[in-house]
């Protein structure tokens, strides 16, 4: 594990060491709608078919504070350093209650979003990037962070296709545009952009989400399985069609 700009340890909660963690982190990363839900339900029994136990966590699914965060979100005068605090703190009780936990029995985390999404969503909000960097310092690096990739245009179509604009995210609370299609477009840019320094400088592996779901997943297994030691002529098993899950906003 090689920390990063969006994940150096610093100090907050217990550092773990490298030898405490005999499990594998895996991360998907992306904006929201790009289809990590979807994926990450296809690739966690893949995983689990080579005898590999598997723990799934994602943003905003905290018992301490998930319920707070989407109560606050019901309202539009949240401002963008409790907005920060409040990711923080999903993101610390998660990481103690169950990733590290896991990781240390040896397990396999798949993470729904980790740092960068909290990165991201700062950075288009103006918070300091230093500042944010020391409040996430104590998060473990991750073994692989997968970015699936979609274009302002894409991705717009594909959220239109399955629901409406969200106020949240469309940067509404930072007023990028003069209504919410035009907000959407101005702060989902600015987040792609952010991803896209991130993957570049960090080597994430990046994955084309434009691609229909089975080959999206395939390339997501050519990147996890040598991480997690399965043979590579085993990434086109369970391929068989499934539901599509829509990705959350948290």
């Amino acid at each position: 594990m090689t920390p990063t700009r969006a994940t150096s340890r610093k100090r907050g909660l217990p550092r773990v060491e490298r030898e405490e963690v005999k499990g594998k982190l895996i991360v998907l990363e992306g904006t929201d709608g790009v289809g990590r839900s979807t994926q990450i339900a296809r690739l966690v029994p893949w995983i689990e078919t080579h005898g590999l136990p598997v723990v799934v966590t994602g943003w905003n699914r905290s018992l301490l504070v998930s319920k707070l965060i989407t109560s606050a979100k019901e309202g539009t005068l949240l401002n963008k350093v409790t907005y920060t605090l409040l990711y923080a703190t999903d993101f610390a009780d998660r990481l103690e209650r169950v990733v590290i936990p896991a990781l240390k029995s040896g397990m396999v985390v798949v993470a729904d979003r980790y740092v960068a999404t909290a990165m991201v969503r700062g950075a288009v909000r103006d918070v300091d990037r230093d500042w944010m960097r020391e409040l996430y310092g104590f998060a473990p690096p991750p073994d692989l962070t997968v970015y699936m990739r979609l274009d302002v245009d894409d991705l717009i179509t594909r959220t239109l296709d399955r629901t409406r604009l969200n106020y949240w995210e469309s940067g509404m609370d930072r007023h990028m545009g003069e209504d919410i299609h035009d907000s959407f477009m101005s702060y989902q840019s600015k987040q792609i952009r952010e991803y896209d320094e991130m993957a570049k400088e960090a080597g994430w592996k990046t994955v084309d989400a434009r691609r229909a779901v089975d080959e999206t997943q395939v390339e997501i297994r050519k990147a996890v399985a040598p991480v997690l030691q399965i043979p590579l002529d085993r990434v086109h098993e369970r391929l068989q069609p499934m539901t599509t899950l829509v990705d959350e906003e948290g």
